[in-house]
């Protein structure tokens, strides 16, 4: 695998601007509680896997007479808050747990309405080709969000490695660790830059859409992956008020087209999956 560079400074804030950017101006934000139109929708996707295949639902959907413009963010926040204030109709880049943090954190009503893909986790080294062969006292790191830090806790738990406390949710922490058969040390990093620090830890958990980002392939590169009964199974999510709008069912229906299926499995050759 490649060696990957050091964490540039300020990186994080020119990437909260450029996605601000994507946002549009409150005067070209659709009036909540309004009906949706029903030639065209915004839809808001992250950067990576899940943009190429909203590329191709929005091709299948502008066949079926539905134009469908897209906005790329390059965080996990931004689409959500965008959607919540009419700037977006849709979304398409989070799973169920995650977007029930974000709910309860912003008392918004953003919900779920067609399932789209499984990212599979990663655990990835430049140092070690097995987490047998880590050594006592490894760094580990792991996505700094809630629901993404639990994820890759419950990966290693799956795996083996660690057991947390019993009766923890799917908002488990570092400290709900009961058991630790590596004494990993568990460093929290933001998500998306961990690719870029991974020369930095002995390990690292990445999400799928940042090491494909970095040039690094799931299937052929992590050491360890999360299986494929994963509750973090993606979806199109929209405003409470919009999830039964025809214009909505039309994309939901674009996305889980045998088209759509096809160029997943081909594209990204098991490192993404289908999950309709």
């Amino acid at each position: 695998m490649k060696k990957k560079s050091k964490f540039l400074v300020g990186l994080a804030s020119l990437t909260l601007a450029v996605a601000l950017a994507g946002c549009g101006s409150k005067d070209d934000s659709k009036g909540i509680g309004e009906a949706i139109n029903e030639n065209k929708i915004v839809v808001g996707v992250t950067s990576g896997p899940h943009e190429q295949i909203a590329e191709v639902a929005a091709k299948v959907a502008q066949e079926n007479g539905l134009e469908v413009e897209l906005k790329s963010f390059s965080d996990y926040v931004l689409p959500n808050t965008a959607l919540a204030q009419g700037d977006l109709d849709a979304n398409s880049y989070q799973h169920e747990p995650f977007l029930d943090t974000f709910n309860k954190d912003h008392d918004t009503d953003l919900v779920p309405v067609g399932k789209t893909i499984l990212n599979p986790m990663g655990v990835y080294s430049e140092k070690y080709k097995s987490l047998d062969q880590i050594p006592d006292g490894a760094t580990f790191g792991l996505p700094n969000d809630p629901t993404n830090g639990a994820r890759a806790l419950f990966v290693l738990q799956e795996a083996g490695y660690i057991k947390l406390k019993e009766g923890t949710g799917l908002t488990a922490s570092i400290h709900d660790v009961e058991e630790n058969k590596k004494n990993l040390k568990f460093i929290e990093l933001e998500a998306a830059q961990i690719p870029k620090q991974l020369s930095e830890v002995d390990v690292a958990a990445i999400n799928t859409n940042f090491a494909l980002e970095a040039g690094i392939n799931p299937k052929a590169d992590s050491i360890l992956l999360e299986s494929t009964d994963s509750p973090y199974v993606n979806y199109i999510v929209v405003r409470a008020e919009n999830k039964e709008d025809p214009t909505i069912k039309k994309f939901v229906d674009a996305y889980q087209s045998d088209e759509v299926r096809k160029f997943i499995e081909e594209e990204f050759d098991g490192s993404v999956i289908p999950s309709w």
